[in-house]
């Protein structure tokens, strides 16, 4: 008697769990395709408003492009000498933590096999602006401190949703540069 294989997951969530799952199995067997490198290419528009584009990216083994690219602009409100045409670059920055947080519960929801219904996700920066002003050097540049609060509902229990956004918070890539830091360099290149 040969045993039941397991039954074929389906897609759930909106999530192509075959392909997620595949994934997993693909780079667990091959892990120098997990080294992946993002790119954002911004450049200056005026005042403090910007404009980046993200279209190339490297992963599994190859150079990758984006089905088309995708721009994304910052500036700053008026109140903060900005003509308020786009989010501010540290609102961007919640926004990727937000993303990073959902897009993990819904892929762990999916292989668990959860069902979602409703998922709510707000993060709340707090910014002492001394900082960035060159006021105090006793007060950091960026966030004292950031919030994030969760609302979700799907076909399992309490704990077992709690235990998705635990998951998701272990895995998110944004979370860990966050709250872990990473080295970041910065080239200069004049041109006269």
């Amino acid at each position: 008697m040969q045993p039941n294989p397991k039954p074929a997951r389906l897609p759930l969530n909106g999530v192509d769990t075959p392909n997620l799952m595949a994934t997993i199995n693909f780079v667990a067997g091959q892990p120098e395709l997990a080294k992946f490198q993002f790119r954002a290419h911004n450049e200056w528009i005026e005042g403090t408003h910007s404009k980046t584009v993200m279209n190339g990216f490297f992963g599994a083994g190859q150079e990758q492009k984006h089905e088309k690219p995708h721009y994304a602009d910052a500036d700053h409100p008026a109140i903060l000498c900005g003509a308020d045409d786009a989010p501010t670059p540290v609102e961007w920055l919640l926004h990727g933590l937000a993303g990073c947080l959902m897009a993990g519960v819904a892929n762990i929801a999916a292989a668990r096999g959860i069902k979602l219904t409703r998922v709510k996700c707000s993060v709340d920066g707090d910014i002492d602006l001394r900082g960035i002003l060159g006021i105090s050097d006793e007060v950091r540049n960026g966030f004292q401190n950031i919030q994030v609060s969760f609302e979700i509902e799907g076909d399992a229990p309490a704990e077992k949703l709690q235990q998705l956004v635990e998951q998701s918070r272990a895995r998110s890539a944004v979370f860990d540069v966050l709250t872990k830091g990473v080295p970041v360099t910065v080239g200069i290149k004049t041109i006269q």
